[in-house]
C-alpha cells in the first residue's frame, strides 16, 4: 500500500474516532447537565430553505413594526380546598364551645356557626375478622356426627391473610417499588410485625390465583393483529448457583394500543424467545424497536409485517443536533410534520382504510418520508460513519422498509411510545429491590405487573381489582368466564 494512500486511512480513521469520542462526551454532558425532554423549541429555523426539500419555505418574510396593547391573561385558577376536598367523607366532627357559653349554657342561643375542616390521614392499621362457623347436633340423635358450614374459600387457606393484605402488599411492592423488607419494617407501625417470607409467599399465591386471566389478557392481544413488543433487562439472583453473582434476566412486553399490557419473563434476550411469546403461527403487525430479533422474526413468518419505531429514528438525530444543527433541525422538523398530521387525522375520527388513504394522500406523510430519506441519503455522504450524525443516518436508512411500512396501513401507531410507557414501572421498581431473588420469581412478577399495568392503561384502581380477584377466584371453577374479569372489562363487585 503506498504511503500516502495508508496515511489518508490512518488520518480517517483518527477522525472517526476523535468524532464518536466527542458524541460520547456530548451525551454524557447532555445526561448529567441537560434536559432530558427531546421537545424542540417553537423557533424559526434560519436558513431552513437552501437544504432544497420541496415542502420547506424558501422565500424570506417581509418584516413589519407592529405596536399594540393587550389584556394582561388573568393567573391561572387554583383550585381552592374546599373544591379539592369536597369528595371525602367526613370522620369525625369536632364542635368548639366559647368559654362563656360553657359557663352559662342556658343566657345564650344559637344562631349561626362557623365551619372549617382539616383533612386526615389514617394510615395502614392491622385489624383481625373472625370467621365463625357454628356446629350443631341434632337433638333427637346426639349420636349422629355434627354439621357444620364449609371453610369460605379464600386465597390463603390455611393462612391469615386476607384479600385485601394480599392485594396491599402486592400493590406496594409493584406500583408503589417498595422493597419486601421495606414493607416488613413499615409493618410494626401497623399493628404487628409481617415477616418478609410470608409477604413473599403472598405474593406468590397472588400471582397462581390470577394467572388464568394472565394467560386470557396475552390470548386476546396476539388475537388482535397489531401488537406492540419491547423488552428490558432486569438482574436475577438464583440461590442455587452460589459465588455466581446476579445474572441478566429479561421482561419482555407485548401489548396492543388501548389494550391490556402482559409481560413475560425469560432469562435470555435470544432471538427464539420472540417465537415463545408470540408462537409459531402468529399472522399481523409487529412493531418495535430495531432490535434484529423482531426482523428476524418476520422474516421467517410469513404472515407477519413488522413496522418500525419513529421515536427511535428521531432521538438519533436529536443527539447529533451538537455536530450538524441545521440537517438535525430540518429532521426533527419533518418528523414534527408527521406527528401534527397523525394528532389531527385523530382529532377527525380518521381511522382504518380511511387513515391509509389520507397517509398516501398529497397531504399525507409519503411525500414528507421522501424528503427525509433524501436528506438522509445527502448528509450520510458528508459525514462521518461513526459520528453521530453518520449513525442517525445508517439507523434511518438501515430501517427505512419497516418505517416506511406505516404507509400500507391504518391502524399503526408511527412510534412504539406506548408500550415503552408501560415498562417504565418496572425500570422504577428495579432501581428499589435491585433484583428478582429467584428466577421462578420472575414470571410472577411479570403476571402482577401485567395485571397493574394494564389497569392504570384502562383507569381502574389496581388495589381494587386485586382485591376483587383474590376474593372471587377461590370461589369460581374452571367452566366460568372470566372475560369480565379482565382489567379492561372489570367492574367492582357489590
Amino acid at each position: 500500500m503506498p504511503p500516502a494512500e495508508e496515511l489518508y486511512r490512518e488520518n480517517l480513521a483518527l477522525k472517526e474516532e476523535v468524532a464518536s469520542m466527542k458524541a460520547r462526551l456530548a451525551w454524557l454532558e447532555r445526561q448529567v447537565f441537560g434536559a432530558k425532554s427531546e421537545k424542540l423549541p417553537i423557533i424559526a429555523m434560519p436558513g431552513q430553505g437552501t437544504l432544497g426539500l420541496e415542502e420547506t419555505p424558501v422565500a424570506p418574510r417581509a418584516m413589519e413594526q407592529v405596536k399594540y396593547e393587550r389584556r394582561r391573561p388573568a393567573a391561572e385558577k387554583r383550585p381552592i380546598p374546599a373544591e379539592v376536598f369536597a369528595h371525602l367523607p367526613v370522620h369525625e366532627v369536632v364542635e368548639v364551645l366559647p368559654e362563656e357559653v360553657k359557663a352559662q349554657p342556658q343566657a345564650y342561643e344559637r344562631i349561626s356557626e362557623e365551619r372549617t375542616f382539616e383533612v386526615e390521614l389514617i394510615g395502614p392499621k392491622l385489624v383481625k375478622r373472625e370467621i365463625v362457623r357454628p356446629k350443631f347436633r341434632l337433638k333427637e340423635n346426639r349420636e349422629q356426627a355434627p354439621v357444620v358450614a364449609a371453610a369460605v374459600a379464600r386465597a390463603a387457606m390455611g393462612g391469615y391473610a386476607s384479600a385485601s393484605l394480599i392485594a396491599y402488599v402486592v400493590i406496594s411492592k409493584y406500583q408503589h417499588h417498595l422493597p419486601l423488607h421495606r414493607i416488613e419494617a413499615m409493618s410494626e407501625q401497623w399493628g404487628a410485625r409481617l415477616s418478609r417470607k410470608s409477604m413473599a409467599e403472598w405474593v406468590r399465591i397472588a400471582a397462581e390465583w390470577t394467572e388464568p386471566i394472565y394467560k386470557l389478557m396475552l390470548q386476546e392481544i396476539l388475537h388482535s393483529r397489531y401488537v406492540q413488543c419491547d423488552e428490558t433487562p432486569v438482574k436475577v439472583i438464583d440461590p442455587d448457583e452460589r459465588g455466581q453473582g446476579a445474572a441478566q434476566g429479561y421482561l419482555w412486553v407485548v401489548s396492543c394500543p388501548h389494550g391490556d399490557v402482559v409481560f413475560d419473563w425469560r432469562l435470555s434476550r435470544r432471538h427464539g424467545e420472540l417465537t415463545t411469546l408470540l408462537g409459531p403461527d402468529y399472522q399481523g403487525i409487529l412493531q418495535s424497536d430495531g432490535y434484529e430479533a423482531y426482523a428476524a422474526y418476520s422474516r421467517t413468518h410469513s404472515g407477519v409485517v413488522w413496522v418500525g419505531c419513529w421515536a427511535h429514528a428521531r432521538r438519533y438525530f436529536f443527539e447529533a443536533q451538537g455536530e450538524k444543527p441545521r440537517v438535525a433541525t430540518a429532521v426533527l422538523r419533518l418528523i414534527a410534520r408527521m406527528y401534527r398530521r397523525e394528532r389531527q387525522w385523530d382529532a377527525e375520527g380518521l381511522h382504518g382504510d380511511a387513515r391509509q388513504v389520507a397517509r398516501r394522500g398529497p397531504e399525507g406523510l409519503e411525500r414528507t418520508m421522501k424528503a427525509l430519506r433524501r436528506l438522509a441519503v445527502w448528509t450520510r455522504e458528508r459525514v462521518l460513519p461513526k459520528s453521530a450524525m453518520g449513525k442517525a443516518c445508517d439507523y434511518l436508512l438501515a430501517h427505512w422498509a419497516p418505517l416506511s411500512a406505516h404507509l400500507d396501513f391504518g391502524v399503526t401507531r408511527l412510534d412504539n411510545n406506548l408500550v415503552e410507557n408501560a415498562i417504565r414501572p418496572s425500570c422504577v421498581g428495579k432501581k428499589n429491590w435491585l433484583f428478582i431473588g429467584h428466577p421462578d420469581a420472575g414470571q410472577r412478577s411479570a403476571v402482577l405487573y401485567s395485571l397493574i399495568v394494564s389497569c392504570q392503561r384502562h383507569g381502574k384502581d389496581p388495589l381494587a381489582y386485586l382485591r376483587d380477584l383474590l376474593t372471587r377466584l377461590p370461589a369460581m371453577t374452571n367452566q366460568d368466564d372470566l372475560s369480565s374479569l379482565l382489567p379492561r372489562n372489570w367492574q367492582l363487585s357489590s
